[in-house]
């Protein structure tokens, strides 16, 4: 029988990546998160004794509450919630359900440090193309809903984020760990290493890296996106504008990948079937 106020993995797992995505709020105790320090994907850290000083701010949006099991904090929390007005539901299992399913989780210590608001703060360089959008929506859609992205001068990148406390990413420096290895793309790196490795983004990792890469020949959407990211930067001089525009271009590659990749379609005919 369904858990009231509830919501299985398996239906969490259709939401996540997706625009309409409720907030993730794992609610752990410190003792339950040091032990398996990792987030679902998208989810952020609240800390459960403090719900009355951070629910206002959820106001106008619905939540989903995940603690280690799915039982007293989660559904605390939840209650607590809605009481204050928001719409929200606790993860039936918890993370212990998660890992079960075997589904990906981002390990918390490769994110950067973040802000006193709690975002992650991400550089790089201005009038972004293709991976410097495509990036920046993996981020926000599987990592960090409210992450901070800046966009300055080439040369800059690297000061304004230890100026910033953020990171660096998609620039010409071995030392960078967010950019290009070898034949990869920063946002193949991006999958692989906070473990976001599933079947629909590693397709997309392969259009973003053929687009980016002038290796068109790797999938054949690879020719369509560049085309739409280069008709993006000409519409755009502002990059967050620009930034915002891709976020809907990406989550339509992302739902093919993960949705359409076998639908074809053929125009209509109202021709007459021989014979009729």
């Amino acid at each position: 029988m369904p858990t009231p106020n509830a919501i299985p993995v398996d239906k969490l797992v259709r939401l996540i990546g997706t625009p309409g995505c409720p907030v993730l709020l794992d609610v752990r105790t410190e003792e339950d998160f040091a032990a398996d320090p990792c987030l679902i994907p998208s989810a952020v850290r609240r800390p459960w004794a403090e719900v009355s000083s951070w629910a206002g701010a959820l106001a106008g949006r619905s939540a989903i509450v995940i603690c280690q099991r799915g039982q007293k904090l989660s559904h605390g929390v939840a209650a607590w919630l809605r009481q204050e007005g928001v719409p929200a539901e606790s993860l039936e299992g918890g993370t212990e359900a998660w890992r079960a399913a075997e589904l990906p989780t981002v390990p918390d210590a490769k994110l950067p440090t973040r802000d006193a608001r709690g975002r992650t703060v991400w550089v790089t360089r201005a009038r972004p193309k293709i991976d410097r959008i495509a990036c920046p929506w993996l981020i926000r859609r599987f990592v960090d809903p409210s992450a901070v992205f800046l966009f300055v001068p080439s040369p800059e990148v690297e000061a304004v984020a230890a100026r910033f406390g953020g990171a660096a990413f998609d620039i010409d420096d071995p030392e960078v760990v967010w950019s290009h290895r070898g034949e990869l793309c920063t946002f193949d790196v991006l999958v692989e290493e906070l473990n976001l490795g599933t079947a629909p983004l590693r397709q997309l990792a392969a259009i973003v890296r053929g687009a980016d890469t002038a290796r068109l020949d790797l999938a054949p959407e690879a020719a369509g996106l560049l085309a739409a990211s280069l008709g993006l930067s000409r519409m755009y001089a502002d990059d967050l504008e620009q930034l915002d525009a891709g976020m809907l271009l990406y989550d339509a590659f992302y739902r093919w990948c993960r949705d359409a990749t076998n639908e074809t379609h053929n125009w209509p005919t109202n021709k007459p079937k021989p014979g009729v």
